[in-house]
């Protein structure tokens, strides 16, 4: 346990002194989310090191947070989360719940990192609600501060969503144009989807298809749908 102390025998500040440690409950989000890799939770927390995840991860498994488990005809390893961690399940939800309902939505909204972003997307597509064939979108950011601005998510029945920050070379399906801070609003709850699309801040071009069955084949944000959220006042200019 690396954060000192507060030598009290409150069982919040006890509770405080293993789940502090910077980072800890971003890790166990990201596990909570479906990352197992070391890749895959680094790509999820792109400002931790790579140094202080694996010390991280190392104090999660000796706090019972997680088990790593190795594969010995592989060598991938892969951490996941113990029966200890999955019990803090509804505390998060109640955190990511209280942010929602108390912080604005400027101060929710001011990071435009389009691929942490997009990496959160592809976790929310349903591949099943739709065409069975292979589909490509591409989204393109306008406001982006992330090296890359415009990703492809490739789909297959049956297979996990890919996501390229490079061209694949297949026929576009369907363009998403919009800016970061309406996308992760929209994602967040914090806008409306349909009022930007009607105002033009989310443009979608391409196969009706996917256009038309948009909301039924990408959810957002397990968050989005929380009580007294507080939303983005359009009559704001920059809104």
């Amino acid at each position: 346990m690396t954060t000192k102390p507060f030598g009290l025998y409150c069982p919040t500040s006890k509770a405080c002194e293993v789940l502090l440690p910077r980072w800890t409950i971003q890790i166990l989000g990201e596990l909570w989310g479906g990352s197992s890799r070391f890749n895959e939770i680094k790509r999820g927390l792109p400002g931790i090191s790579p140094t202080l995840l694996a010390g991280r991860l190392k104090e999660m498994q000796e706090n019972g947070l997680l088990q790593r488990i190795e594969d010995p005809a592989t060598g991938n390893i892969d951490y996941i989360r113990t029966d200890k961690a999955a019990e803090l399940d509804d505390i998060l939800r109640a955190l990511a719940a209280w942010a929602q309902r108390h912080i604005t939505a400027e101060i929710a909204l001011e990071d435009r990192d389009a691929d942490l972003l997009m990496w959160n997307i592809r976790r929310q597509i349903d591949v099943d609600a739709l065409p069975p064939r292979r589909n490509i979108m591409r989204f393109n950011f306008s406001d982006a501060t992330s090296p890359a601005s415009t990703y492809w998510v490739i789909t297959r029945p049956g297979e996990p969503v890919e996501l390229c920050a490079s061209d694949p070379g297949f026929d576009i399906d369907l363009y998403v144009e919009t800016q970061v801070r309406v996308f992760t609003g929209v994602y967040l709850g914090r806008r409306s989807f349909e009022r930007d699309v009607e105002d033009g801040l989310i443009f979608l071009s391409g196969d009706q298809r996917l256009i038309t069955t948009f909301r039924r084949w990408l959810t957002f944000s397990m968050h989005s749908d929380v009580d007294d959220i507080v939303r983005v006042e359009y009559d704001t200019v920059g809104a």
